[in-house]
């Protein structure tokens, strides 16, 4: 899959992944994870999402990296935050306040970018990627994360013969398999989200179910 493919999604508003609110996982879960005061949070592929003003707001310092610089400036933008913005590498660096969001190949990262984030929250990254990718981004993950990292991993898992990705099914052996190398992986809640979920169901699927997983770094 492509840079250009998201690109795409993003400038015909086909961003159908977007929660317009919080997610509830990372409202119920985060706080058990025992992530220290004032760490520096490592969000992948971050869209425009709530979800990196939740966590400036509990007063952690956020990392967001986002390949759709339109999403970048509609997330500033719908927040009302007017950043500075600074070149660093590929990347352009869009900083007010505790929230940085970095528009770029999140693949294009290395470690001293991300030197001082010590967790991690991974809501639509992962089950973004197809198979190829995702094992590429958990490489990417482990070599650049150190040990101690504390992260939030959710999922989708559901027959993918009957609905093409993204958001792509990720089975629990898929997940434990691919993190293997380096970090300990726990389901902290699993539900079946079919009925809620209409566009799913009007594609055919039968089985939807959602997982939230600890993660840490060994």
């Amino acid at each position: 899959m492509q840079p250009e493919f998201w690109q795409a999604r993003w400038a015909r508003n086909q961003i159908g992944f977007h929660l317009p609110e919080v997610n509830p996982y990372l409202q119920r879960h985060w706080p058990t994870l025992g992530v220290a005061e004032a760490a520096k949070v490592l969000v992948p592929l971050c869209g425009k999402s709530l979800d990196l003003i939740w966590l400036a707001a509990q007063g952690y310092r956020v990392m967001g990296v986002e390949l759709s610089e339109q999403a970048v400036q509609a997330f500033f933008s719908e927040q009302g935050l007017t950043p500075q913005i600074v070149e660093k590498g590929s990347f352009k660096v869009y900083q007010t306040g505790l929230i940085e969001v970095w528009c770029g190949d999140f693949f294009a990262l290395d470690a001293q970018a991300v030197g001082d984030c010590s967790a991690l929250y991974d809501r639509a990254a992962l089950i973004a990627l197809p198979p190829l990718m995702r094992a590429q981004y958990a490489g990417h993950l482990t070599a650049l994360l150190g040990a101690g990292t504390k992260g939030l991993l959710i999922t989708l898992d559901y027959d993918q013969v009957q609905k093409a990705g993204p958001p792509f099914a990720v089975n629990d052996d898929e997940v434990r398999m691919l993190l293997c190398e380096g970090w300990s992986v726990d389901v902290l809640q699993e539900q079946d989200i079919l009925g809620e979920s209409w566009k799913f169901v009007q594609d055919g699927v039968t089985r939807l179910e959602e997982r939230a997983y600890r993660l840490d770094r060994r």
